[in-house]
């Protein structure tokens, strides 16, 4: 069995891989195995990995899985201590993976990890999907060191020490197998977007941790699969998110936050219809908040589950405030001016 096995999920990602495989082949292979999962790919990504890449091991997936069941069916097939989940168009640096594999080893309460995320195009800027590590409000929205809503922070080394946090990077995330597989797996009904956020969440409560990493840096291009503004990236955010919201909320908290998201989630519809001009995103908000009161109950067991089985009834990285105020109304934008208790 590998102790590290690097796990590349791709879907038409032949250019990134090209790009970018060469340099975590360079930098990764002394420390770990390195797997491409397809997802049923139609371009020549296949082609390009026997060809240029016969070393790296490959899976092939019938059809297109999305992100979070692609990424259990591929794992399911890998033996590791640890799996790096890595996307495509990451590029890593020099001994990348050494902080977190020593990290890791010497805190065995720790269920996964990210390293700093930089933005490849501007390696001092933090990247959007992850930054320096990943927390929610309380009434479910995500922020990071580095990152609020639309506001990327420079690194400037304000966040250069380790820190606890409630989820890491789907873009590069270590985790151990045995957690991952004992948490259940990423949610595959989700397809993408937030479920790294609920693997990492049902980790936290079941009393496990996550860590951010900045000795360890990585350069992350972003929106690989869809634009940053996609009336589908849009509907995934938003339905993902409610459905997160309700498995992992405690029975206390749960109905006032989706009362209070029933109504943030109508005004951020009709801002985006009328101050934005934006009729794709009105209607995929919309579309989202039918999803999910359509398919709510087909997670009643998984909510009955993650809740007999919390052993945190409070998780310190779900801030008791909110991060829509502290933007907003108080023009706090960045993460280190945040009143966040």
């Amino acid at each position: 069995m590998a102790k590290v096995a690097i796990v590349i999920l791709n879907w038409n990602g032949q250019k990134m891989l090209a790009k970018y495989l060469p340099n975590v082949v360079e930098y990764s292979r002394q420390d770990a195995e390195i797997w491409v999962a397809d997802n049923s790919s139609s371009d020549q990504s296949m082609l390009l990995l026997e060809t240029q890449f016969p070393h790296v091991k490959t899976i092939v997936l019938e059809q297109n899985f999305g992100f979070a069941e692609g990424y259990n069916r591929a794992l399911e097939q890998i033996e590791a201590e640890y799996y790096v989940l890595l996307n495509s168009d990451v590029e890593v640096a020099h001994h990348w993976l050494t902080p977190l594999i020593e990290f890791m080893d010497s805190h065995p309460q720790v269920a996964a990890c990210q390293p700093k995320l930089l933005a490849e195009y501007d390696k001092d800027m933090f990247e959007y999907a992850g930054a320096c590590g990943g927390f929610l409000d309380k009434f479910g929205y995500p922020f990071c060191r580095g990152r609020i809503f639309e506001t990327v922070e420079r690194d400037n080394g304000q966040y250069d020490y380790q820190q606890e946090v409630l989820w890491a990077t789907g873009a590069c995330m270590m985790i151990r197998a045995k957690d991952y597989w004992e948490a259940g797996g990423l949610d595959g009904r989700f397809f993408a977007h937030n479920e790294e956020i609920d693997l990492c969440w049902r980790l936290r409560l079941m009393g496990r941790k996550i860590y951010c990493i900045p000795e360890s840096e990585v350069y992350h291009v972003g929106g690989g699969t869809l634009p940053k503004s996609n009336p589908m990236k849009t509907f995934l955010n938003f339905r993902n998110n409610l459905t997160m919201l309700y498995k992992n909320l405690s029975d206390k908290e749960l109905s006032h936050v989706m009362r209070v998201r029933w109504f943030l989630d109508y005004l951020a519809a009709f801002e985006m219809l009328i101050l934005k001009r934006n009729l794709g995103d009105f209607k995929a908000i919309f579309k989202a908040r039918r999803a999910f009161k359509a398919w709510k109950h087909d997670f009643d067991e998984d909510r009955k589950k993650i809740q007999e089985n919390r052993v945190e009834e409070k998780i310190p990285q779900v801030f008791d405030c909110s991060i829509l105020w502290q933007y907003y109304a108080r023009g706090k934008k960045l993460f280190s001016n945040c009143t966040i208790r």
